[in-house]
């Protein structure tokens, strides 16, 4: 899948980046009992525990996308704010995506829940080594629409998160990593639960170097026909 971003850097050059390889990071938090928070959430909505933690998805490459208008099927889908790391012309980048997933396909299957959602991405990326010494100050914040007015869903630092050199290690298992690999390197706990929503705002912000990465994106619903 091809994607483009602008760098963030004064030259505001822009990376033209196929991306071949997707994985999305499940279960990424450093803390054992927020990780278990997350789990007990998903499980009140009927989803099963994992098997393992962290777990690894495999999404198809063609899921990503970088348009502000989606179509789900049904009404039961939201989205999820996550780290978005990409290895292009032998470097890492940072950029930002929503793990949308259809909530109650979930209760069948994360992984199926995963596949059948368009993954959305932002356009600006960052070189991971300008944020790599910081990464744990690095603020994650994420908005769904409520009755006409933006609520925060999802908040916090990154340091609750394992890092993306700790995720593609244990992905990784020893083998190098390949131009056009990509990582969505897990998310935060929603404030008030996980719910539907089809008006979704995120932001990572970088407070040491005064700048950010954001998206937003609204979904339309296709009916589903039995």
């Amino acid at each position: 899948m091809h994607l483009q971003f602008t760098t963030g850097d004064k030259a505001a050059s822009t990376l033209d980046v196929e991306v071949s390889h997707f994985i999305i990071a499940g279960w990424a938090g450093r803390d054992s009992d927020a990780v278990l928070h997350h789990i007990r959430e998903l499980e009140a909505l009927g989803v099963p525990a994992p098997g393992a933690v962290p777990l690894f998805y495999r999404v198809a490459t063609n899921q990503l996308s970088q348009q502000p208008l989606l179509e789900v099927v049904g009404d039961e889908t939201s989205g999820e704010a996550e780290p978005f790391v990409f290895f292009h012309r032998g470097e890492w980048w940072v950029s930002l995506t929503s793990d949308h997933t259809d909530r109650y396909l979930e209760t069948f299957s994360v992984a199926l829940s995963k596949q059948a959602c368009i993954k959305p991405v932002a356009s600006k990326a960052w070189r991971m080594s300008e944020v790599v010494e910081h990464w744990d100050t690095l603020e994650l914040t994420s908005w769904i629409k409520e009755q006409g007015e933006w609520v925060v869903y999802q908040q916090g630092t990154l340091a609750s998160l394992l890092t993306p050199q700790d995720l593609l290690a244990r992905y990784l298992n020893g083998n190098t990593a390949q131009e056009g690999l990509a990582m969505s390197c897990g998310t935060l706990g929603a404030i008030g639960g996980i719910r539907p929503s089809s008006e979704f705002r995120m932001a990572l912000h970088d407070p040491r170097l005064n700048r950010t990465l954001e998206h937003a994106y609204c979904t339309g619903a296709l009916p589903v026909v039995v």
